[in-house]
């Protein structure tokens, strides 16, 4: 029986050419249903004291800025980067549709993120996401970027079902 030949490391997949990345207001519908699913979904991975996911009030923060990825009409994704000070900032909220998963949507959002991060002059950028499995293909994107698993930072504390990521921008 033949085997097929393998071709090397799969690249990531390339998100829609007409895809947009904008700041957004969080007035949009869709964005409100895809901020929802996000916070149900934390809730039914952990303890309501292992959720970190902020509601659509707490991303209104002026410490927050939020930004969303369209094809159309149509939501790919979120995502959004608070300063915790002047040298650091956290990714929160990222996001994509169970039916928009793989496109490449994720990883633009986190790319315009860290380039934002940059542009502000940011050293260390950090986040907190989840130890259950349903988290691994969100620390795999996170790894690739060159993020690597650190200890909490500004207020989390430890916690069983939180993982903490790092990411050095500059010396």
């Amino acid at each position: 029986m033949p085997t097929k030949a393998s071709s090397g490391p799969v690249a990531p997949p390339m998100p829609p050419a007409t895809m947009k990345i904008e700041r957004d207001d969080l007035t949009h519908p869709a964005i409100h249903a895809l901020l929802e699913e996000h916070l149900r979904s934390m809730h039914a991975l952990g303890p309501p004291e292992s959720v970190h996911a902020l509601d659509l009030e707490r991303l209104r923060a002026p410490e927050i800025t939020f930004w969303s990825a369209w094809d159309g009409e149509r939501l790919l994704g979120c995502g959004a980067l608070m300063e915790l000070d002047p040298r650091h900032g956290e990714i929160k909220s990222m996001r994509t549709p169970e039916a928009r998963r793989r496109t490449g949507a994720g990883r633009a959002l986190l790319m315009h993120i860290i380039a934002e991060a940059r542009s502000r002059g940011y050293a260390r950028l950090s986040l907190e996401t989840g130890t259950a499995p349903a988290f691994e293909p969100a620390h795999r994107l996170y790894e690739s970027a060159g993020f690597t698993r650190s200890g909490p930072f500004g207020n989390y504390v430890e916690d069983p079902y939180s993982a903490f990521m790092t990411l050095a921008l500059r010396g």
